[in-house]
């Protein structure tokens, strides 16, 4: 019995350290740690675009005559003498002595005005006139016979220069009542019939001369380093004919919007072409 006691502490404090291990349970195993993720790093500067050189435009280069376009240009046939005949009274159309077409002399009558009243009022004024001028006459009679003053004289001197003034002046209104052709010519436009009442200032005839004929143009403003009267071009109507020409006349000034400069050319000979016909002109300009 004796003997058995050391063992059986020996067991106690062996079974008391096993109680006191499981009590304790197995020691914590240390868990990993996830990776701390990688700090994104701040985007670098983008360097500033450097600004692009400033270049200036080539300078336009004088326009040559050797580069001088050739295209087609529109011409517009037109009358060198060409007018609208108005009325200067007012009255009433007696007579219509031409029509659509028809070809008056220079000094022709074309319209004749009813002029009863006018040559009236002329015929009354002359009758003045004369009375006038003998009453000046009488007063100078008077004068030299000591029986009339410088007064008397000069006031009626004064009545017959009036008296004259108003019968040059009926008289200029008796030439309105024909309207006469200013040059030879051809009836464009008729405005007006026999009997019709007109005002002044009233449009009555519109006459042309398709004799002198020209061509009015529109080219290009650098046309202007070569081009001069005299330079010659050829125009082909749209009556499919051609006909020769020489520029006459330019003008001073170019259309500040369009950049065109208008021109005249004269036609040697416009056979067969009427104003307001239209056609291309074609220039040869120098190489």
């Amino acid at each position: 019995m004796k003997r058995s006691l050391p063992w059986l502490v020996a067991a106690a404090w062996i079974a008391l350290g096993l109680f006191a291990a499981c009590s304790e349970g197995p020691a914590p195993v240390p868990r990993a740690e996830p990776p701390a993720p990688p700090k994104a790093e701040a985007p670098a500067p983008k360097p500033k675009p450097e600004p692009a050189p400033v270049v200036a435009p080539p300078k336009p280069e004088a326009a040559r005559p050797e580069a001088a376009p050739m295209g087609e240009i529109a011409a517009l046939i037109v009358a060198s003498e060409e007018t609208i005949l108005s009325s200067q009274m007012a009255g009433r159309i007696r007579k219509v002595n031409v029509g659509l077409g028809d070809e008056a002399k220079s000094g022709a009558p074309l319209i004749e005005f009813d002029c009863g009243e006018q040559r009236a009022q002329l015929a009354a004024a002359d009758a003045d006139y004369r009375s006038a001028r003998e009453t000046h006459v009488a007063r100078l009679k008077l004068q030299a016979l000591g029986a009339a003053g410088e007064l008397e004289v000069t006031v009626a001197a004064a009545n017959a220069d009036k008296a004259r003034s108003q019968v040059v002046l009926r008289r200029e209104q008796v030439h309105y009542c024909s309207v006469n052709a200013p040059f030879r010519g051809r009836v464009a436009r008729l405005r007006v019939k026999s009997s019709e009442s007109v005002q002044a200032g009233q449009p009555l005839v519109d006459l042309v001369n398709p004799a002198a004929l020209k061509a009015q143009i529109f080219v290009p403003a650098a046309w202007i380093t070569w081009l001069k009267p005299g330079t010659p071009l050829t125009i082909m109507a749209n009556n499919g004919q051609g006909y020769q020409a020489k520029v006459s006349k330019l003008n001073s000034r170019v259309d500040g919007v369009s950049q065109q400069l208008e021109l005249e050319a004269r036609i040697e000979n416009g056979d067969g072409l009427v104003p307001g016909m239209i056609g291309v002109a074609s220039f040869n300009a120098p190489r």
